[in-house]
């Protein structure tokens, strides 16, 4: 699978990159098929990019609105991914409310892991999967040494047990249905993301790289990501 890496110069340089990828996936959706279906990640890294979509004029009513993971938590703890995108993003914007699609990880891993994958059930390939990338190479909510969900009868949504961080339980896109995309961008921010990248490089078997989508994956990073790997 064809991996493109694409280095910032700056901050300002990055969050350009990253809106544009946006622009140009929304632009090729609408135009196509009438909707834009993407999926939003969690962490500091995308929080950046939502509040600068925020302030941008978009085809709001078109778009759909999905999240790659979730933690099990009650829908207004700030350590929920949608309360994030929500707090910095969707509630500045003319999204329909139907048109977002939130995991309801508050029922539980299991129920809402079934849940969430009914919901999919009818959606076609998403047009855009916007996710990161951990430290331990983890992305959305596949950690190292677990079962991704890449095989061809894998469901869309996995629930996740034990994680490495607090809180234990979580909902996960499988890496199938993640891979089920016209476009994947990861977008990777910091030093400490090095030795994940530099893994991934190297082709070692890591959550990040069983994400395979047929148009191949952009990788997004800053210059403290991109620079000389251990």
């Amino acid at each position: 699978m064809e991996q493109r890496w694409h280095v910032a110069r700056d901050a300002s340089d990055w969050l350009g990159q990253a809106l544009n990828f946006v622009r140009r996936a929304e632009a090729q959706a609408l135009a196509d098929r009438g909707a834009f279906h993407i999926v939003l990640a969690g962490g500091g890294s995308p929080r950046r990019l939502y509040e600068a979509l925020a302030r941008e004029p978009h085809d709001w009513a078109r778009w759909r609105v999905w999240f790659g993971d979730e933690r099990v938590l009650p829908p207004e703890d700030p350590g929920r991914n949608s309360r994030m995108a929500q707090e910095a993003w969707l509630d500045r914007v003319a999204i329909p409310p139907g048109n977002i699609h939130p995991i309801p990880a508050e029922r539980g891993a299991e129920a809402a892991a079934r849940a969430y994958s009914e919901a999919l059930a009818g959606v076609p390939a998403f047009d855009l999967v916007l996710l990161g990338l951990g430290e331990d190479a983890h992305t959305a909510s596949l950690f190292p040494g677990r079962d991704w969900g890449e095989g061809p009868d894998a469901p869309a949504a996995l629930a996740v047990f034990g994680a490495p961080k607090p809180p234990p339980g979580r909902v996960s896109l499988s890496a199938r249905r993640l891979g089920e995309a016209r476009a994947v961008l990861f977008l990777v921010t910091g030093a400490g993301k090095r030795a994940a990248l530099a893994a991934w490089r190297r082709g070692e078997r890591i959550p990040a790289a069983a994400v395979r989508p047929a148009a191949g994956v952009d990788v997004l990073l800053d210059m403290e990501a991109g620079g000389e790997t251990p």
